[in-house]
C-alpha cells in the first residue's frame, strides 16, 4: 500500500502565504522522478507553523497536483487526540489516500496513552494509517509492543514510519509484526540498512532534491539489484547527511533554492541556515553534481 518512496515534500512559501505554483512544480517534478507518493505537511511541510486551514489546504492542493498519478500520505499526526482526529477527517475529505500519524510530542504519553491516542484516530476514519516514531523530536518511542496491539485491533493501521536510528529496531518490529505490515525508513542514511533487515521504503527529505536517485535505489534494492542500490547509496551519502546539517526542513528549502525551485523562506522560529553551514551545503551539492 505504502511501499517504495515517499517525499516528505517542503511547503514553500512566498511573501508569507503558501507558494502553490511552486509546491504544483515540485509535485509534478516528483511525479516524473518516479517516486510513489508524496508526505505533505509533516515535519518537513512545517506543520507546527500552518493553521488549520491552511494545513488542510496543502493537503486538498497535494491531492489537486498529484491527480491520482502518485499517492499522497498526508501529515495528520497531533499533539492532542482530538486535534488528530479533525485534520485525518478533513484530510480524508479532500482526498488523501492515507495518514501519517506522528507520535504525540512533548506531553510524554505513557505506551498505554499512544495505544489510545492512535486507537481513537483509527475509529474516526477509514482512511489507512501509518504510524511515526521519532524518539529524537517527540521524546518518546511507539513501543514495539504498541505497534502490535495496534496492528492487531485497528486493521486499519498498516505501517510506521521508523525514525529511531535504530536497525535492530526494525528487525524487532519485523518479527512482532510479520511480512505484511509496512515499515518505512524515516532517515535517509539508514534507508538501504533498514531495507537489510526488513524495510520497504523510505519516507524520505532527500527526494525533494534528488528523487530520481532515491527512487532508483530504492527499486534497485527491492528488486535484488543490491550493488546497484549501495553505490547511489555511497554516491549521496554525504547528501543525505548535510541535509540535516541544521534542524530539518532548513537546509532542504536551502538546497532547493539553490537550485532554483523555490523562494526560501521559512516561519519563525525556523531561519536560514547559517554562512558556515550553507557553504558546507553547497560543497556537497557540488561534490555529487546538482551544482557546477
Amino acid at each position: 500500500m505504502f511501499t517504495g518512496t515517499y517525499t516528505a515534500i517542503v511547503t514553500p512559501f512566498k511573501q508569507g502565504k503558501i507558494d502553490e505554483t511552486a509546491l504544483q512544480r515540485l509535485i509534478q517534478a516528483q511525479i516524473q522522478a518516479g517516486v510513489d507518493g508524496i508526505v505533505p505537511v509533516g515535519t518537513t511541510g512545517e506543520s507546527p507553523t500552518v493553521d488549520y486551514d491552511e494545513h488542510i489546504h496543502i493537503i486538498a492542493l497535494s491531492v489537486k497536483f498529484a491527480r491520482g498519478r502518485i499517492k499522497v500520505l498526508a501529515g495528520t499526526g497531533g499533539n492532542a487526540t482530538s486535534e488528530a482526529i479533525l485534520l485525518t477527517e478533513r484530510a480524508e475529505k479532500a482526498g488523501a489516500d492515507g495518514s501519517l500519524q506522528v507520535a504525540p510530542y512533548y506531553n510524554k504519553p505513557t505506551q498505554e496513552g499512544l495505544f489510545q491516542h492512535f486507537r481513537e484516530v483509527a475509529r474516526h476514519t477509514r482512511l489507512p494509517l501509518v504510524l511515526y516514531s521519532i524518539p529524537g523530536r517527540c521524546g518518546i518511542e511507539i513501543g514495539v509492543d504498541t505497534v502490535k496491539r495496534l496492528a492487531q485491533q485497528c486493521k486499519t493501521i498498516v505501517g510506521i514510519k521508523e525514525a529511531g536510528g535504530n536497525a535492530d529496531r526494525v528487525s524487532q518490529l519485523r518479527a512482532a509484526l510479520g511480512p505484511s505490515f509496512e515499515i518505512l525508513s524515516g532517515d535517509d542514511s539508514l534507508t538501504l540498512p533498514f531495507m537489510a533487515v526488513g524495510a520497504q521504503g523510505v519516507i524520505s527529505v532527500a527526494s525533494n532534491v534528488i528523487p530520481r536517485q532515491v527512487a532508483q535505489m530504492v527499486k534497485a534494492y527491492a528488486a535484488g539489484k543490491t550493488q546497484a542500490a549501495l553505490k547511489l547509496h555511497q554516491q549521496y551519502y554525504p547528501l543525505f547527511k548535510d541535509l540535516f546539517i541544521e534542524t530539518n526542513p532548513v537546509p532542504v528549502k536551502a538546497a532547493l533554492a539553490m537550485l532554483g525551485q523555490i523562494q526560501e523562506e521559512y516561519r519563525l522560529p525556523l531561519v536560514p541556515m547559517s554562512a558556515k553551514n550553507r557553504e558546507v551545503l553547497r560543497a556537497t551539492m557540488k561534490a555529487v553534481g546538482l551544482l557546477k
